[in-house]
């Protein structure tokens, strides 16, 4: 054993309790290596991507206050520094083979990196850091993570500790010849950049752990070991991630004879003695990042990427690809590169670059956008329109978006649509913003007063709809009033519309008040409702914690209401209590009482439905889909609502809805409209909401006149609701390694989606059709680097797929009850995942090991209940086989 005179002594005389203690004339000899790994979550770390830096360490005691002999000035040099794989790697596969750490670092960077640096240790904690002052930053961070370890105190406790990694909350655990150092990461106060996804499910969870173990032997130091682990995954598929880990260990190899104390009363003397270049620097890591030399411009990566982002391969994973690529790009860009793509892009083209550079939510590409778009010109309606909705998908808005769409609002819009888009995606941005503790920002607090204040002010029906569609992507709870009264006192559509947006508020704002509004509304005990204002009334009392009462009279009204919508709520009860929703027990204690369910009242007919199935059961996410459909009493569509919903346990996503409805169509076939429906204007339109986010609906016709138009020029092509790209996940998070390099972990998700829906007459076969078609192709990519300015090393890991869902009712309404077939299929997706290990030189050297798999996953066609496969028997046994035309 090394005789203890010659250790890191910890003197426990008074004084000297709290940290190290270096012998005077004495130079101790370490050995030191830093370690990276980069692999997949639970691979093991002897097949992982990394490199290692080792070197020796002299450290000897320069200085000690003669008032104060806890504090000291050490010396820390590194020597003989090495770079070489963190695992072995035949002769073909090795990077630095054949390769000097000088010709691998450079003369200039190596000679940086061994240039001794020195803290000053006051009770065990660096006080004061020294170094050359223009000295490499990566060199210095080095440096700054082997000083970062000599920071120690020999007492069981926490506190707020700087080293490399910033302010952290620190603690320590003292146990007989072992200290243990834990840093909470989460706690670190650094510079660093990064942003998260907007919804959680879309998001990338992030695990961070921080030690460092001090082994003692009779109280002496024998070495330290430090291990950092970085751990981030997809929420909605965790295979999908990656880990860092960073080690550092340093080893007493043996003692020898030193150099002097030199004598002085401050430490600021002793620096200036030795060598006056030396300067006080911050211990925390100064931000680093190496230059791309071989990238290339923005101009040159739009030209190999564009073919793969026309619209008629847009359905496509590789345009999803394309899209992130090029988003990633244009973060890198200025206004004027961006511009200039632009303005020389082509029509058809052109909305796709729109897409990215909307998404990309740089200062410069929302300057560049602002300065295209002219609002004042209705020609460029479809760039104006995606522009918006890539502002209202917007993964991590800023003010100065909400700010910027705020004063394009107040200006001059040419198109109506486009003014009624801005507030819609204004409603968006609010909510996004408030969910980020922005609530009370300067652009939010005039955008929310702008759209209470007009709403307030509104005549016409369509201005009212339009604040009502921003409040219903707001999501404010100032504004429950507002919509309270417009769904109980507003007229048809109005009314319709301030109730789903109620509707979307999470059951804990619904209070006693909203529940009263809803139980008049459905119960009519004020006014006469349209059919989709009670049903969607009583969708809300039934999500929100029912009480016995609540439940009891919803149950006893079915068998009073109107023939179809009998049915529908006889339908949604059901699903309640077959999907086991939270009310269904209260339903349960409700069916006990025979006056409420009796045979009389579980026996009515009809043709409307409310069915609820899970697409997806998995370990991470589950998915659902909902299928509503509400006839007139004629046999007319009124309303049709699909939904798919995203959830884990503990948040969830309103992936889609889409939304058909019809009134005022009894006229066609000579039919008798239902109760409080009898002057209703022919209408039929479809509204949409994708990723938690309501776009402007759509109008198929409106009035009498223009339906038969319609439906005598009918071609049956559906029309287009949606159709671009979409950014949904959107992580990137810049870490500090506490052994010097920066690491960063960046994972996109982009989506190539196309969304249409139709309605089809044919008077002559007494049939309609109603066709909802969702096209969606995903490409997400992750990148996990650690840089150190001469290598680096990381996986990228991507997964794509694309699929089709159709939803189709077929209603034969010539005799009743009328026959009505619905279907929701989905057709065969390819399923591909790809990862890729690599580490690389500057100079273009590189080793890579890739892995890949593919799958298909079956087509599908969703069962609904047993009621609806019956009757789709009768409908296509009964179809003439002739193919006669519609009209």
């Amino acid at each position: 054993l090394v005789n203890s005179e010659m250790l890191f002594v910890f003197a426990f005389q008074t004084g000297h309790t709290t940290g190290p203690s270096l012998n005077n004339d004495k130079l101790y000899k370490f050995a030191y290596s830093a370690e990276v790994y980069v692999d997949q979550v639970k691979a093991s770390l002897q097949k992982s991507a990394g490199y290692r830096i080792s070197s020796g360490v002299d450290v000897n005691l320069l200085w000690r206050n003669p008032d104060n002999d806890d504090d000291q000035l050490v010396k820390i040099t590194m020597k003989d520094v090495q770079v070489e794989n963190v695992n072995e790697r035949p002769a073909d596969k090795n990077i630095f083979k054949g390769k000097s750490t000088e010709k691998i670092i450079g003369k200039e960077y190596l000679e940086a990196l061994q240039r001794p640096i020195m803290v000053e240790l006051v009770r065990g904690k660096i006080k004061t850091f020294y170094s050359y002052q223009n000295e490499p930053g990566f060199t210095q961070n080095i440096k700054r993570g082997l000083a970062s370890l000599f920071q120690l105190q020999l007492h069981s406790g926490s506190s707020r500790e700087v080293d490399i990694s910033g302010k952290c909350d620190t603690t320590y655990h003292v146990r007989q010849d072992q200290v243990t150092k834990i840093k909470d990461l989460d706690s670190c106060e650094i510079e660093k950049k990064g942003f998260t996804s907007h919804n959680k499910i879309l998001d990338v969870s992030k695990k961070a752990a921080s030690a460092t173990v001090y082994v003692l032997e009779d109280s002496f130091i024998k070495s330290i070991k430090a291990e950092e682990n970085f751990v981030f995954a997809l929420n909605y598929r965790r295979k999908t991630g990656a880990k860092i880990v960073s080690k550092q260990r340093l080893e007493l190899k043996s003692v020898q004879a030193g150099t002097g104390l030199i004598a002085a009363k401050q430490v600021a003397g002793v620096i200036k003695t030795l060598d006056p270049n030396y300067v006080a620097i911050p211990l925390e890591a100064e931000p680093v990042k190496s230059e791309c030399k071989k990238c290339p411009s923005l101009s040159e990566h739009w030209k190999n990427i564009r073919e793969q982002m026309h619209p008629d391969k847009l359905s496509k994973p590789d345009a999803a690809k394309s899209f992130l690529s090029f988003i990633q790009n244009i973060r890198k860009a200025t206004k004027e590169e961006i511009l200039k793509i632009i303005k020389s892009e082509n029509k058809e083209l052109l909305p796709q670059v729109v897409d990215a550079v909307t998404s990309a939510q740089t200062p410069e590409s929302l300057e560049a956008m602002l300065e295209f778009l002219d609002f004042k010109d209705a020609s460029t309606f479809i760039l104006q329109e995606r522009f918006l909705y890539a502002c209202g998908f917007a993964s991590h808005p800023s003010e100065t978006l909400l700010k910027s769409l705020t004063e394009k609002f107040k200006g001059d819009v040419a198109s109506q649509e486009i003014r009624e888009t801005l507030v819609i995606v204004m409603g968006a941005l609010i909510r996004k913003l408030c969910d980020r503790d922005g609530c009370k920002l300067p652009a939010v607090m005039e955008a929310k007063r702008l759209i209470l204040n007009r709403l307030e002010k509104a005549s016409k029906d369509d201005n009212v709809q339009m604040y009502l569609l921003a409040l219903k992507n707001a999501l404010l709870p100032e504004a429950i009033p507002v919509l309270l009264k417009y769904a109980e006192s507003g007229e048809g559509p109005i009314s319709s519309l301030a109730a789903t947006a109620l509707q979307r508020y999470d059951p804990s704002f619904l209070t006693k008040e909203v529940k009263e509004t809803m139980n008049r509304i459905y119960h009519q005990t004020r006014k006469i409702h349209e059919k989709t204002v009670r049903t969607t009334a009583a969708a809300i009392l039934l999500n929100s914690n029912p009480s016995y009462m609540e439940v009891k009279n919803i149950l006893l009204s079915i068998g009073e209401l109107p023939m179809e919508m009998n049915k529908y709520m006889l339908s949604m009860i059901q699903d309640i209590l077959r999907f086991e929703m939270p009310s269904s027990k209260t339903v349960r204690q409700v069916l006990k009482d025979m006056r409420a369910h009796n045979y009389d009242r579980f026996s009515k007919m009809g043709s409307s439905s409310a069915y609820t199935g899970y697409i997806t059961r998995g370990p991470d996410v589950s998915s659902t889909y909902s299928l509503d459909i509400l006839y007139s009493g004629s046999g007319i569509l009124r309303r049709s609502n699909m939904n798919i919903r995203v959830f884990d346990r503990s948040t969830d996503l309103h992936a889609i809805q889409v939304v058909l409805e019809a009134q005022g169509l009894e006229s066609i076939i000579a039919a008798t409209p239902d109760e409080g429906e009898e002057n209703l204007d022919s209408f039929a339109g479809m509204s949409a909401i994708l990723f938690g986010f309501q776009l402007r609906p759509v109008t198929f016709f409106q009035g009498y006149g223009d339906l038969m138009s319609k439906m005598l020029s009918a071609t049956g092509d559906p029309m287009n609701v949606v159709k671009g790209l979409v950014l949904l996940t959107d992580f990137l998070q810049e870490i500090q390694l506490q052994s010097g390099p920066t690491a960063s972990a960046e994972f996109m998700g982009g989506l190539a989606i196309d969304i249409s829906g139709g309605m089809e007459f044919s008077l002559w076969y007494r049939e309609s059709k109603t066709n909802v078609k969702n096209r969606v192709a995903m490409f997400v990519a992750g990148n996990t680097e650690v840089d150190s300015f001469f290598v680096k090393t990381g996986m990228e890991t991507t997964l794509e797929t694309e699929t089709a869902l159709d939803f189709i009712s077929t209603v034969q309404f010539s005799q009743y009850p009328f026959l009505v077939c619905m279907q929701m299929d989905r057709v065969d997706s390819p399923f591909r995942t790809h990862m890729t290990k690599y580490e690389s030189l500057p100079s273009g050297r590189r080793y890579t090991a890739r892995r890949g798999k593919a799958a298909m996953l079956a087509g599908n066609e969703y069962p609904l209940h047993q009621e609806n496969s019956n009757m789709c028997k009768k409908v296509f046994g009964a179809k003439s086989d002739s193919a006669g035309s519609w009209f």
